[in-house]
């Protein structure tokens, strides 16, 4: 966004100097004439370098908001401009005030919606403006709202499951570690000293782990180095074409959570495909927008063949089928919704399904983790502690003796 200095006067005749963001002059003169500040000139600044670090990120929660009143407001009857002063005016969020400004000071100089919207692709992603624009076609933008604001709920709730279902695992795992490692660089030494002055042997497991810890204090930047390089390799793999294909197949192949990673998929891609045929957006246009999102490659592929399966005049359950990544129920329902020509309420319904799907794997996932982490602490940290203290057993069953 394009930033203009200004230099202009105020109400009471004060003469004033800054910067603001805007479109283009025109919007940053009517800015500025609607804060009481009469432009005598405005540039646009060069060589400005805009620090956004520090501003705060446009959530899907304020995007929900957003979208609902904003459809209460154009169904009841108040003009497109007005409804996106107010919203610009009342919003939470300094970083989608500042940029529901800059839209309104575009359609007000003549952009439709949809195309104030691509100014801002991180808040506002293709489906959408692809949605926005099929409603404003329509007429029917307070219905097609009403359906976004629906659609980001249910994906926001799908994504929470999700990071839910890993982050008990992920923290468990990495608290194990630094609990495993403190005991091996700090807690052992101390032991092992003791156990010096005793001059007794140790049992076997008590020196692997005296072992293991002397190797530790000696060599612990080549295991932070070690895991630092594998996650950077990993990163890296995953970001070309070829590593993000095998990653996304190995990921869709894991026991339990693989079969989860696919029924989000396929809610995901039902939900997506259903609003926005229900919208009016062209099934050709809707397939390449619910590949581009879905969150893995191997799904993306084989939406890619779909949309070219129907390109050369077949139907969408065929091509589907063929691709052998979503079940034949889902192929099945989506081939009853376009013989009934009801396919977006079909794939809506196969949406819900899933998802409840999705809530019901993850509650099973977490109750089978639970007991196997459980597990793994206890075999871990248990067999350090039980392994420090074996040679006072020991010697405390021989002075017993």
């Amino acid at each position: 966004m394009p930033t203009f200095a200004y230099e202009g006067r105020t109400a009471d005749g004060q003469t004033k100097k800054g910067k603001i963001d805007a479109v283009d002059a025109n919007a940053a003169r009517n800015q500025l004439k609607r804060q009481n500040i009469n432009p005598t000139s405005v540039s646009e600044a060069k060589g400005g370098i805009e620090i956004s670090f520090f501003k705060p990120k446009v959530t899907t929660r304020d995007l929900v908001i957003f979208t609902r009143q904003f459809a209460t407001m154009i169904d009841s009857g108040l003009p497109l401009v007005q409804c996106l002063d107010i919203q610009s005016k009342q919003a939470e969020n300094e970083t989608f005030r500042g940029e529901l400004s800059v839209i309104k000071d575009s359609v007000e100089s003549g952009s439709t919606f949809a195309d104030a919207l691509k100014r801002f692709p991180g808040t506002f992603d293709e489906l959408y403006q692809n949605m926005v624009a099929a409603g404003e076609v329509g007429g029917i933008l307070d219905t097609i709202l009403n359906r976004l604001a629906v659609y980001l709920e249910k994906a926001e709730t799908l994504k929470r499951q999700i990071k839910g279902a890993l982050m008990y695992p992920v923290i468990t795992i990495v608290v194990a570690g630094v609990v495993v490692a403190v005991l091996l660089l700090f807690v052992v030494p101390s032991f092992e000293e003791m156990f010096a002055d005793m001059g007794a042997g140790l049992p076997a497991l008590t020196q692997m782990v005296i072992d293991m810890s002397k190797w530790m204090q000696a060599n612990w930047w080549i295991v932070g180095l070690g895991i630092f390089g594998t996650v950077w390799g990993l990163r890296t793999f995953y970001k070309t074409e070829k590593g993000n294909v095998i990653l996304d197949g190995v990921m869709l192949k894991l026991p339990v959570f693989g079969d989860l990673l696919t029924k989000v998929a396929v809610a995901r891609f039902c939900r997506t495909l259903g609003t926005m045929l229900s919208a009016g957006v062209s099934i050709l246009e809707a397939l390449d927008i619910c590949g581009r999102t879905s969150g893995n490659k191997i799904i993306e592929g084989a939406i890619g063949k779909v949309r070219q399966g129907i390109s050369e005049g077949r139907n969408i359950s065929e091509p589907l089928a063929e691709a052998k990544v979503f079940p034949d129920m889902v192929v099945q329902m989506i081939s009853v919704g376009e013989a009934t020509g009801a396919l977006d309420v079909m794939l809506n319904k196969v949406a819900d399904f899933y998802e409840d799907e999705v809530d019901q794997s993850v509650e099973a996932m977490t109750s089978l983790l639970e007991p196997l982490i459980m597990v793994f602490l206890g075999v871990v940290i248990g067999g350090l502690v039980i392994a420090m203290y074996l040679p006072i057993f020991t010697m405390a069953s021989n002075v017993g003796g």
